[in-house]
């Protein structure tokens, strides 16, 4: 497998890659779907509510964690996530620059 060279390339561009990556898998964007929906930390409703393995689980919501989309905190034996409100505005700010550079109107060449 080659090197993706990411040094080549700006912060921005690499922050972006990174967003698309953690939000590039369905079991994700079900995670976060499920989490702001509830409105609330949620701790052992995940398995149920999409499906999956614990560990597989568990598995994306590591990654999640690890961009700081969501937030986790340690109840007795448990973890209880919830949305990062401030990561996720932060993308959302990201994103919108970064699709607000097309404009459709003057990109008419095809």
């Amino acid at each position: 497998m080659g090197l993706t060279k990411s040094e080549i390339f700006t912060q921005e561009q690499n922050e972006i890659a990174s967003i698309a990556k953690v939000l590039g898998h369905p079991a994700r964007i079900a995670i976060l779907e499920y989490l702001a929906k509830a409105k609330t930390c949620i701790c052992g409703d995940l398995v149920n509510e999409i499906g999956l393995a614990q560990p597989t689980i568990s598995q994306h919501l590591k990654e999640l964690k690890r961009m700081e989309i969501i937030k986790g905190t340690i109840e007795g034996t448990s973890i209880c996530y919830c949305l990062n409100e401030d990561k996720w505005a932060e993308i959302n700010l990201i994103l919108k620059n970064f699709l607000s550079i097309f404009s459709y109107e003057q990109n008419k060449c095809c």
